[in-house]
């Protein structure tokens, strides 16, 4: 597969995409990039979680002129959080080359974003009403636009954005060049490309025949806050041997392994920025042992031969499904047994469940280890140490300490307060950030408004089906369920609402785009809604 640099790409974008860590490209951007840069019109056919954004984010951001202060691209988005994902992805990329984005959304200042425009922006990333009603009031000027990106296209039109789409393309100069991404083709988005584009290149990631060794495949539900502190809580209930630790940047696998070692773990970084006597160094460390954990990107690993790997963790899931099943191979190797334990977020509930469609395999849902677990789990090693420090007699500087200790209390609680001092960084407590306060639930509950009810054809059925679907949570963990005529309440326990929360507030049920918040107590909330 060619990297970057073959594409001809300025030197700029490419440093812009060196700092963004992106190593080589994925199927759907080695396919677009080339085609986007010669000037074709081009529908892509991908997934979330594919790497589309950069597919047509890398082209847009070399074609723009930073010495014009004008408006050069136009990139169409259905909701708000794409605009800004968007946004920021090609605001990163294009930084050492001058490009100035910004994402123009509804619920926003509209005198704001005038303003930002006066000021000169190069590419506009905005959803459909929006970029209308700047269109309409003459505060866009598309003189200059050269390409126009309709990103995610069929859920632009699963929320009817269709008329507004084709609103906007009257605004548009005829002679401009067309990119369309949309994961499904329905008969009004193949519409539009016959209406709109010229002799369009169709691309899609052929996935082929994708099969899955026999592996213990398991996935974790973590937020992106407190995702070390969970991968640290797993490692310390697994039996390790050697384990490799898939990120998807170079800059996250230097941070993941500062972060291992910080706690105590035995893990190495490997990636394509170093230096081959550094490559075997760590290699060399991870064969003979020295090393238990290999933290590394998907091109480093390539060629990596240990057969003794008894884990494989995908710390960052995987952009497509061949990544992960090449990942995930890298274990169960020669009949022995082999674990694959993926990390997922909310965002990312999605891109799972198409690794399990199209591999055919159900991955197991585990719940993250409690406290007490990873103690018993890790109590034979503690003694080991202890033992060891004892029989080495390496312990005097702490004698006198120990003695005025024992002097005020008996010896089991000096014991235990020392030991939980000695190995408190492996017992940190989640702070997810999130606290609800006080929502009107059932104790040990968290209670959640929803803007939707039965005006959506909303029933408490479809409700707990979506809660399951987005949050990975099974339907029996979803408690209280009130659906009135134009907004509803959900219980869910309080050790999954982070997630649900994160899951579901992005989300859309029957068409319905979801708008979700921490419940005040019974009668204050109803009543106002």
């Amino acid at each position: 597969m060619n990297r970057f640099e073959q594409f001809g790409l300025s030197p700029e974008i490419l440093r812009g995409i060196h700092e963004m860590g992106f190593e080589e490209p994925s199927p759907i951007q080695d396919a677009c990039i080339p085609a986007v840069l010669r000037g074709e019109d081009v529908i892509g056919q991908a997934q979330t979680g594919t790497g589309k954004t950069a597919a047509f984010g890398i082209p847009v951001l070399e074609r723009v002129d930073p010495r014009q202060p004008v408006v050069q691209s136009i990139i169409l988005a259905p909701t708000r959080e794409l605009a800004i994902q968007v946004s920021d992805e090609l605001r990163k990329i294009g930084r050492p080359k001058r490009v100035k984005t910004l994402p123009i959304y509804g619920g926003q200042s509209i005198g704001t974003q005038i303003k930002a425009l006066k000021q000169g922006v190069h590419v506009v990333i905005g959803t459909p009403g929006r970029l209308l009603d700047h269109l309409r009031r003459g505060t866009l000027s598309t003189d200059h636009v050269e390409m126009v990106v309709l990103d995610e296209a069929d859920e632009m039109l699963d929320m009817g954005f269709i008329d507004d789409i084709e609103a906007v393309f009257r605004h548009l100069p005829a002679q401009r060049q067309l990119l369309l991404f949309s994961a499904t083709m329905p008969s009004p988005i193949r519409h539009l490309a016959q209406k709109y584009m010229r002799k369009p290149r169709y691309i899609t990631v052929s996935r082929g025949e994708v099969t899955v060794p026999l592996i213990r495949q398991v996935y974790y539900r973590v937020l992106e806050s407190t995702k070390v502190d969970a991968l640290s809580r797993i490692l310390d209930s697994e039996e390790v041997e050697l384990g490799i630790i898939f990120c998807r940047t170079k800059k996250g696998v230097d941070e993941l392994a500062e972060a291992l070692q910080v706690r105590g773990y035995l893990a190495g970084g490997l990636h394509g920025d170093l230096a081959q006597p550094q490559r075997d160094r760590v290699m060399n460390a991870f064969r003979s042992g020295e090393i238990e954990l290999l933290v590394a990107t998907d091109v480093a690993a390539r060629g990596i031969d240990v057969g003794s790997v008894s884990h494989v963790i995908n710390y960052d899931i995987p952009q497509d499904v061949e990544s992960y099943v090449h990942r995930i191979g890298r274990t169960g190797r020669a009949g022995k047994e082999g674990t694959a334990i993926t990390l997922v977020t909310p965002r990312e509930m999605k891109q799972l469940r198409t690794i399990e469609q199209e591999t055919g395999v159900r991955l197991n849902p585990r719940e993250l280890p409690s406290l007490e677990e990873v103690a018993a789990r890790q109590q034979g090693t503690w003694m080991t140490q202890i033992e060891e420090v004892i029989r080495e007699g390496s312990h005097s500087l702490f004698e006198e300490m120990a003695a005025r200790l024992l002097e005020k209390f008996s010896p089991e609680k000096v014991v235990s307060a020392a030991l939980s001092v000695a190995f408190s960084d492996r017992f940190a407590k989640f702070d997810s950030g999130y606290n609800f306060g006080e929502t009107g639930a059932a104790p040990g509950m968290v209670r959640f408004f929803l803007n939707v009810g039965r005006n959506a054809n909303l029933n408490p059925q479809e409700l707990s089906k979506a809660i399951s679907e987005h949050a990975g949570i099974s339907p029996r963990q979803v408690g209280k369920i009130n659906i009135y005529d134009r907004f509803s309440f959900v219980e869910v326990p309080e050790d999954v609402a982070p997630f649900v929360y994160e899951a579901l507030r992005q989300s859309k049920i029957n068409g319905s785009r979801i708008n979700m918040e921490p419940a005040r107590p019974r009668g204050k909330q109803e009543s106002r809604a």
